[in-house]
């Protein structure tokens, strides 16, 4: 990973509402922070609305990259390469680490190695919750940054 970098972490459970802030964020990230480089992964429903943001992104800012974190080696389950991606990850030393928490263990990797993260987290116990809580400590020691996408749960007014 070389140049500025940022990471996304969220729920399955993200709406298409979320889109614009996300976008923001995403803009906000590259023109701001001069973040050229964009990891997202491909499970759920946050990622695929994050990877959307960065390659609507990408038209307005053609230095931009986007790269598909993998957290399964390729040789065991290939994935083709996704429209819009600029290339692949997968993380040293995964190898060895059993399915069960290789999505845990590649994210964590990816949150060490970058310098921005946008997180969509609000279920009070979770792996994303777990790990944007690391990020933030990260972040108190000055090694990432960490901006999170508002989720509003307000009951309707009668």
């Amino acid at each position: 990973m070389g140049g500025k970098s940022c990471f996304f972490i969220g729920h399955r459970e993200a709406s298409e509402e979320i889109y614009p802030a996300l976008y923001a964020a995403v803009e906000q990230n590259i023109v701001e922070y001069g973040v050229t480089e964009f990891i997202a992964g491909h499970y759920g429903g946050f990622d695929p609305l994050a990877a959307s943001a960065v390659k609507e992104a990408k038209r307005f800012y053609p230095e931009v990259r986007l790269t598909l974190l993998l957290p399964y080696h390729p040789a065991e389950r290939p994935i083709p390469m996704l429209e819009g991606f600029d290339g692949t990850f997968y993380p040293p030393g995964m190898e060895s680490v059993p399915h069960k928490v290789a999505i845990v263990r590649a994210n964590r990797y990816v949150v060490d190695h970058v310098d921005y993260l946008i997180a969509y987290v609000w279920h009070p116990t979770s792996n994303a919750r777990e790990l944007l809580e690391y990020a933030q400590r990260r972040e108190r020691k000055g090694k990432i940054a960490v901006s999170v996408l508002q989720h509003n749960f307000l009951p309707a007014k009668n």
